[in-house]
């Protein structure tokens, strides 16, 4: 999981591509487990993400292929 200016990468699903793809996107941690993902470019025309910057997610830990990382599952409770 990369860190940038107060930022982290977390994984996001694409929807509608019949198997697993995972988008990375810049998300701030709110608490324990839930992150805000931020605004950043993101051609809706051209994919659909499981969840939109602006949405405040739950994560889990997961291994990927290039290793461990954190995965959007659900909004979070607000």
């Amino acid at each position: 999981m990369t860190q940038q200016h107060g930022t982290v990468t977390i994984y996001v699903g694409m929807a509608d591509e019949g198997v697993d793809v995972w988008r990375p996107v810049a998300a701030q941690e709110q608490r324990d487990s839930v992150y805000r993902i931020v605004e950043q470019p993101y051609d809706r025309v051209t994919e659909k993400w499981q969840f939109e910057p602006g949405d405040v997610v739950t994560c889990e830990r997961r291994d990927l292929d290039d290793g461990p990382a954190l995965i959007a599952t659900a909004l979070a409770a607000q």
